[in-house]
Protein backbone atom coordinates (compact mmCIF):
# COMPACT_ATOMS: atom_id res chain seq x y z
CA UNK A 1 0.00 0.00 0.00
CA UNK A 2 1.04 3.82 -0.86
CA UNK A 3 2.23 5.94 2.15
CA UNK A 4 -1.86 7.47 1.95
CA UNK A 5 -3.38 4.50 1.91
CA UNK A 6 -1.90 3.29 4.81
CA UNK A 7 -2.67 6.76 6.81
CA UNK A 8 -6.20 6.28 5.82
CA UNK A 9 -6.79 2.63 7.03
CA UNK A 10 -5.33 2.78 10.32
CA UNK A 11 -7.46 5.89 10.68
CA UNK A 12 -10.21 3.83 10.01
CA UNK A 13 -8.49 1.12 12.71
CA UNK A 14 -8.55 3.88 15.33
CA UNK A 15 -11.88 5.46 14.93
CA UNK A 16 -13.49 1.74 15.36
CA UNK A 17 -11.46 1.55 18.41
CA UNK A 18 -12.45 5.16 19.52
CA UNK A 19 -16.42 5.43 17.98
CA UNK A 20 -17.36 1.69 18.97
CA UNK A 21 -15.50 2.00 22.40
CA UNK A 22 -18.10 4.85 23.11
CA UNK A 23 -21.15 2.93 22.15
CA UNK A 24 -21.79 2.27 25.64
CA UNK A 25 -21.82 5.85 27.12
CA UNK A 26 -24.26 6.63 24.06
CA UNK A 27 -26.66 3.74 24.50
CA UNK A 28 -26.26 4.57 28.57
CA UNK A 29 -27.65 8.15 28.19
CA UNK A 30 -30.32 7.20 25.72
CA UNK A 31 -31.87 4.60 27.48
CA UNK A 32 -32.21 7.13 30.19
CA UNK A 33 -34.51 9.35 28.15
CA UNK A 34 -35.91 7.12 25.59
CA UNK A 35 -38.10 3.79 25.50
CA UNK A 36 -35.02 1.37 25.13
CA UNK A 37 -36.63 -0.86 21.93
CA UNK A 38 -38.28 2.53 20.24
CA UNK A 39 -34.55 3.86 20.83
CA UNK A 40 -31.99 0.98 18.95
CA UNK A 41 -35.07 0.68 16.35
CA UNK A 42 -34.77 4.08 15.23
CA UNK A 43 -30.97 3.94 15.00
CA UNK A 44 -30.95 0.94 13.00
CA UNK A 45 -33.79 1.57 10.51
CA UNK A 46 -32.08 5.27 9.68
CA UNK A 47 -28.86 3.96 9.45
CA UNK A 48 -29.48 1.01 7.37
CA UNK A 49 -31.46 2.72 5.04
CA UNK A 50 -28.54 5.85 4.75
CA UNK A 51 -26.27 2.97 3.87
CA UNK A 52 -29.19 1.06 1.63
CA UNK A 53 -29.42 4.51 -0.56
CA UNK A 54 -25.50 5.45 -0.59
CA UNK A 55 -24.96 1.77 -1.49
CA UNK A 56 -27.71 1.83 -4.37
CA UNK A 57 -25.97 5.03 -5.67
CA UNK A 58 -23.25 3.33 -6.13
CA UNK A 59 -24.39 1.06 -7.95
CA UNK A 60 -24.38 -2.30 -5.16
CA UNK A 61 -26.90 -4.56 -6.23
CA UNK A 62 -29.80 -6.11 -3.44
CA UNK A 63 -28.73 -9.52 -2.13
CA UNK A 64 -29.93 -12.86 -3.79
CA UNK A 65 -33.09 -13.97 -2.79
CA UNK A 66 -31.79 -17.42 -1.69
CA UNK A 67 -29.83 -14.93 1.05
CA UNK A 68 -32.38 -13.52 2.66
CA UNK A 69 -33.04 -16.60 5.29
CA UNK A 70 -29.25 -16.73 6.71
CA UNK A 71 -29.36 -12.43 6.76
CA UNK A 72 -32.60 -12.74 8.80
CA UNK A 73 -30.80 -14.93 10.66
CA UNK A 74 -27.69 -13.09 11.51
CA UNK A 75 -28.96 -9.62 12.18
CA UNK A 76 -31.79 -11.35 14.74
CA UNK A 77 -28.68 -13.11 16.62
CA UNK A 78 -26.39 -10.15 15.92
CA UNK A 79 -28.83 -7.12 16.70
CA UNK A 80 -32.12 -7.86 17.88
CA UNK A 81 -31.02 -10.18 20.26
CA UNK A 82 -27.56 -9.04 21.39
CA UNK A 83 -27.36 -5.68 20.68
CA UNK A 84 -31.23 -5.40 22.04
CA UNK A 85 -30.07 -7.12 24.77
CA UNK A 86 -27.21 -4.45 25.77
CA UNK A 87 -29.54 -1.69 25.19
CA UNK A 88 -32.65 -3.32 27.42
CA UNK A 89 -29.95 -3.87 30.37
CA UNK A 90 -28.30 -0.75 29.91
CA UNK A 91 -30.97 1.05 31.95
CA UNK A 92 -29.92 -0.56 34.66
CA UNK A 93 -26.24 -1.24 34.12
CA UNK A 94 -23.52 0.94 33.76
CA UNK A 95 -21.71 1.56 30.76
CA UNK A 96 -18.45 0.44 31.76
CA UNK A 97 -19.49 -2.42 33.01
CA UNK A 98 -21.92 -3.67 30.61
CA UNK A 99 -18.42 -2.68 27.87
CA UNK A 100 -16.80 -5.76 30.20
CA UNK A 101 -19.20 -8.24 30.38
CA UNK A 102 -19.60 -7.99 26.39
CA UNK A 103 -16.08 -8.24 26.11
CA UNK A 104 -16.37 -12.14 27.00
CA UNK A 105 -17.57 -12.95 23.70
CA UNK A 106 -14.48 -14.33 22.67
CA UNK A 107 -14.90 -17.08 25.13
CA UNK A 108 -18.13 -17.94 23.98
CA UNK A 109 -17.32 -17.94 20.72
CA UNK A 110 -14.23 -20.65 21.49
CA UNK A 111 -16.28 -22.61 23.13
CA UNK A 112 -19.11 -23.11 20.63
CA UNK A 113 -16.88 -23.56 17.74
CA UNK A 114 -15.49 -26.08 19.51
CA UNK A 115 -18.36 -28.26 19.28
CA UNK A 116 -18.73 -27.97 16.21
CA UNK A 117 -16.97 -30.88 14.37
CA UNK A 118 -15.14 -28.87 12.15
CA UNK A 119 -14.49 -26.48 13.95
CA UNK A 120 -11.34 -24.81 16.14
CA UNK A 121 -10.76 -27.27 18.78
CA UNK A 122 -10.14 -26.20 22.83
CA UNK A 123 -6.48 -25.88 23.74
CA UNK A 124 -5.37 -25.70 27.17
CA UNK A 125 -4.26 -21.97 26.16
CA UNK A 126 -7.77 -21.28 25.55
CA UNK A 127 -9.40 -23.11 28.97
CA UNK A 128 -6.76 -21.21 31.11
CA UNK A 129 -7.90 -17.80 29.09
CA UNK A 130 -11.66 -18.63 29.93
CA UNK A 131 -11.42 -19.52 33.13
CA UNK A 132 -9.33 -16.36 34.17
CA UNK A 133 -11.32 -13.98 32.20
CA UNK A 134 -14.36 -15.24 34.11
CA UNK A 135 -12.47 -15.16 37.09
CA UNK A 136 -12.01 -10.89 36.15
CA UNK A 137 -15.73 -11.31 35.85
CA UNK A 138 -16.36 -12.28 39.20
CA UNK A 139 -14.23 -10.24 41.06
CA UNK A 140 -15.91 -7.18 39.33
CA UNK A 141 -18.93 -7.93 40.77
CA UNK A 142 -17.27 -9.29 44.37
CA UNK A 143 -18.47 -5.71 46.05
CA UNK A 144 -22.19 -6.54 44.97
CA UNK A 145 -22.66 -9.96 46.41
CA UNK A 146 -20.75 -8.91 49.15
CA UNK A 147 -23.95 -6.65 50.18
CA UNK A 148 -26.72 -7.05 48.15
CA UNK A 149 -27.79 -6.94 44.77
CA UNK A 150 -30.97 -3.99 43.38
CA UNK A 151 -33.39 -6.38 41.46
CA UNK A 152 -33.74 -5.02 38.26
CA UNK A 153 -29.72 -4.13 38.18
CA UNK A 154 -29.25 -8.15 39.18
CA UNK A 155 -31.97 -9.06 36.14
CA UNK A 156 -30.00 -6.67 34.01
CA UNK A 157 -26.84 -8.25 34.71
CA UNK A 158 -28.02 -12.07 33.80
CA UNK A 159 -29.64 -10.44 30.48
CA UNK A 160 -26.10 -9.23 29.10
CA UNK A 161 -24.76 -12.48 29.61
CA UNK A 162 -26.79 -13.40 27.07
CA UNK A 163 -25.50 -10.69 24.97
CA UNK A 164 -22.13 -11.99 24.14
CA UNK A 165 -23.40 -15.95 23.35
CA UNK A 166 -25.89 -14.73 21.19
CA UNK A 167 -23.70 -12.26 19.09
CA UNK A 168 -21.15 -15.38 19.23
CA UNK A 169 -23.85 -17.90 18.03
CA UNK A 170 -24.84 -15.56 14.42
CA UNK A 171 -21.11 -15.21 14.04
CA UNK A 172 -20.08 -18.55 14.20
CA UNK A 173 -23.69 -19.30 11.81
CA UNK A 174 -22.05 -16.80 9.59
CA UNK A 175 -18.80 -17.78 9.74
CA UNK A 176 -20.26 -21.43 8.49
CA UNK A 177 -22.82 -19.82 6.00
CA UNK A 178 -21.52 -17.12 4.07
CA UNK A 179 -22.77 -15.22 1.43
CA UNK A 180 -21.66 -13.32 -1.32
CA UNK A 181 -23.57 -9.95 -0.97
CA UNK A 182 -21.12 -7.21 -0.53
CA UNK A 183 -20.49 -6.42 3.14
CA UNK A 184 -21.66 -3.35 3.48
CA UNK A 185 -24.92 -4.42 1.50
CA UNK A 186 -25.42 -7.27 4.05
CA UNK A 187 -25.18 -5.08 6.99
CA UNK A 188 -27.84 -2.63 5.95
CA UNK A 189 -30.43 -4.75 5.28
CA UNK A 190 -29.79 -5.83 8.47
CA UNK A 191 -29.95 -2.88 9.93
CA UNK A 192 -32.80 -2.15 8.08
CA UNK A 193 -34.47 -5.79 9.24
CA UNK A 194 -33.29 -5.55 13.10
CA UNK A 195 -34.45 -1.62 12.99
CA UNK A 196 -38.12 -2.62 12.13
CA UNK A 197 -38.14 -5.57 14.76
CA UNK A 198 -37.13 -3.27 17.32
CA UNK A 199 -39.55 -0.35 16.28
CA UNK A 200 -42.74 -3.40 16.21
CA UNK A 201 -41.66 -4.60 19.52
CA UNK A 202 -41.30 -1.26 21.02
CA UNK A 203 -45.51 -0.29 19.65
CA UNK A 204 -46.74 -3.33 20.45
CA UNK A 205 -45.51 -2.89 24.23
CA UNK A 206 -46.83 0.21 24.52
CA UNK A 207 -43.76 2.62 24.06
CA UNK A 208 -45.16 4.91 21.96
CA UNK A 209 -47.08 6.52 24.64
CA UNK A 210 -43.33 6.96 26.41
CA UNK A 211 -41.57 8.35 23.74
CA UNK A 212 -40.92 12.05 24.01
CA UNK A 213 -38.27 14.61 22.60
CA UNK A 214 -35.49 14.48 24.48
CA UNK A 215 -32.24 16.30 23.96
CA UNK A 216 -29.79 13.91 25.53
CA UNK A 217 -31.74 10.82 24.39
CA UNK A 218 -31.93 12.00 20.75
CA UNK A 219 -28.27 13.56 20.69
CA UNK A 220 -26.70 10.10 21.93
CA UNK A 221 -29.71 8.09 19.03
CA UNK A 222 -27.59 10.40 16.17
CA UNK A 223 -24.37 9.63 17.83
CA UNK A 224 -24.98 6.11 17.71
CA UNK A 225 -26.52 6.47 13.87
CA UNK A 226 -23.77 8.63 12.47
CA UNK A 227 -20.49 7.49 14.62
CA UNK A 228 -21.70 3.87 15.87
CA UNK A 229 -22.91 2.42 12.80
CA UNK A 230 -22.24 4.78 9.76
CA UNK A 231 -18.84 5.77 10.24
CA UNK A 232 -17.90 3.02 13.04
CA UNK A 233 -19.37 0.17 10.78
CA UNK A 234 -18.06 1.87 7.49
CA UNK A 235 -13.88 2.40 8.89
CA UNK A 236 -14.55 -1.55 10.32
CA UNK A 237 -14.81 -3.06 6.84
CA UNK A 238 -12.36 -0.78 5.33
CA UNK A 239 -9.76 -1.62 7.91
CA UNK A 240 -10.29 -5.40 7.52
CA UNK A 241 -10.01 -4.69 3.95
CA UNK A 242 -6.54 -2.86 4.29
CA UNK A 243 -5.44 -4.39 7.37
CA UNK A 244 -4.44 -8.07 8.57
CA UNK A 245 -7.29 -9.51 10.30
CA UNK A 246 -5.56 -9.93 13.18
CA UNK A 247 -4.33 -6.19 14.00
CA UNK A 248 -7.78 -4.95 13.18
CA UNK A 249 -9.54 -7.46 15.94
CA UNK A 250 -7.04 -5.62 18.53
CA UNK A 251 -10.06 -2.87 18.78
CA UNK A 252 -11.27 -5.88 20.54
CA UNK A 253 -9.41 -5.22 23.70
CA UNK A 254 -9.23 -1.19 23.26
CA UNK A 255 -13.56 -0.79 23.25
CA UNK A 256 -14.14 -2.17 27.45
CA UNK A 257 -11.32 0.33 28.42
CA UNK A 258 -12.61 3.45 26.53
CA UNK A 259 -15.79 2.49 27.77
CA UNK A 260 -14.79 2.36 31.36
CA UNK A 261 -13.06 5.80 31.00
CA UNK A 262 -15.23 7.65 29.73
CA UNK A 263 -18.31 5.78 32.32
CA UNK A 264 -16.11 6.95 34.89
CA UNK A 265 -15.36 10.78 33.33
CA UNK A 266 -19.12 11.48 32.16
CA UNK A 267 -21.61 9.21 34.13
CA UNK A 268 -19.51 9.09 37.45
CA UNK A 269 -19.56 5.38 36.99
CA UNK A 270 -17.64 2.83 39.39
CA UNK A 271 -14.43 2.83 38.38
CA UNK A 272 -12.02 1.45 41.64
CA UNK A 273 -9.66 -1.21 42.48
CA UNK A 274 -11.88 -4.33 41.74
CA UNK A 275 -12.91 -2.62 38.42
CA UNK A 276 -9.20 -2.51 37.03
CA UNK A 277 -8.46 -5.84 38.32
CA UNK A 278 -11.05 -7.43 36.79
CA UNK A 279 -10.73 -5.59 33.45
CA UNK A 280 -7.00 -6.33 33.27
CA UNK A 281 -7.90 -10.26 33.83
CA UNK A 282 -10.95 -10.36 31.22
CA UNK A 283 -8.63 -8.26 28.70
CA UNK A 284 -5.61 -11.17 29.29
CA UNK A 285 -7.44 -13.79 29.06
CA UNK A 286 -9.36 -12.77 25.66
CA UNK A 287 -5.56 -12.03 24.65
CA UNK A 288 -4.91 -16.02 25.67
CA UNK A 289 -7.86 -17.19 23.50
CA UNK A 290 -7.19 -14.91 20.71
CA UNK A 291 -3.99 -15.96 20.79
CA UNK A 292 -4.08 -19.87 20.78
CA UNK A 293 -3.20 -21.46 17.44
CA UNK A 294 -5.34 -24.15 17.16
Amino acid sequence: MERKEIIKAYTAWVSVCFFWGTTYLAIRIGVQNLPPALFAGIRWLAAGLIFLVALRLKGISFPKRKEYPNLFIVGITLLVLANGLVVWAEQWVPSGLTALIVATLPFWMAGFDALIPSGSRMSIRKGIGIVIGFLGLFILFYPDLKTSFDGAYFIGVLVLFFAPISWAIGSIYSKYNPITTDPLMAASMQMVIAGAIFILIGTFTGECDRFRFSLPGFGAMAYLIVFGSIIGYGSYIYSLAKLPAAKVSLFAYINPVIAVFLGWIILDERLDAYVALAAALVLFGVVMVKSSRS
